[in-house]
């Protein structure tokens, strides 16, 4: 029987800080897809984008849903840790550190998903660190409010086991084997801290993502995409 994409979710439908919504089949996020799974009837599929996450190392040589039809972006979060960096001790500082040194791959994140047509399927391995990061951004840029962001990341708690049967898997599970038991869970304290940076910008997030080379008019663009 093929399985569902695990962790997949829509996350339209939140409103945002002008009264608007974030529309529905915009932004989809998910664990690694399979070519073999299918999504609920109220998800877009295939997705007319796919950003994916993943380095190298986690990577197949065609992407699985390259013969759908998607585009397939590739941006490597991880593989933009500088050289010598220390290995983060948790999930809280490995979002940090995604903040520091990812910053070209977020700038070019927001640049393809407002110029999508189409929906967009954002994922990494498990579907709710990078991606995780990668949303939180793409939401708050839009206005939507801390709390929604929350509540969006802590969706993936409700799929833990999927996770953990897709992770088996893919690419990379000799890798994620040697990891701490926390970086397979889903500490709001994570997210937390990357919209603490974000707030605490003199900026915000807006002001945030100019100052990582983002420009005004991505932001505009990213709103005219995704807000109804």
């Amino acid at each position: 029987m093929r399985e569902f994409v695990p962790n997949l979710r829509d996350v339209g439908g939140v409103e945002a800080a002008d009264g608007r919504m974030v529309q529905q089949d915009r932004i989809l996020r998910s664990a690694m897809p399979s070519r073999k799974d299918r999504a609920p009837d109220d998800i877009a599929w295939p997705p007319a984008l796919v950003i994916d996450l993943r380095s190298a190392n986690e990577s197949e040589g065609i992407h699985p849903l390259a013969t759908s039809g998607a585009r397939i972006v590739n941006l490597p979060l991880l593989s933009a840790l500088q050289p010598g960096t220390a290995p983060a001790e948790s999930l809280a500082g490995l979002y940090l550190l995604l903040l520091d040194h990812a910053s070209m791959y977020l700038v070019e994140l927001v640049r393809e998903v407002g110029t999508a047509r189409g929906a967009t399927l954002i994922h990494c391995a498990a579907g709710k660190d990078r991606t995780g990061v990668s949303v939180a951004l793409l939401l708050r840029l839009v206005g939507v409010s801390r709390e929604g962001v929350i509540a969006d990341f802590l969706e993936s708690r409700h799929a833990e086991q999927a996770i953990s049967s897709r992770l088996r898997k893919i690419p990379g599970r000799h890798h994620r084997a040697t990891l701490p038991p926390e970086f397979l869970a889903v500490p709001v304290e994570a997210i937390e801290g990357v919209l603490d940076q974000w707030d605490a910008h003199e900026g915000g997030v807006v002001g945030w993502f100019l100052e990582i080379g983002g420009t005004a008019d991505m932001v505009e663009q990213l709103r005219r995409t995704l807000l109804a």
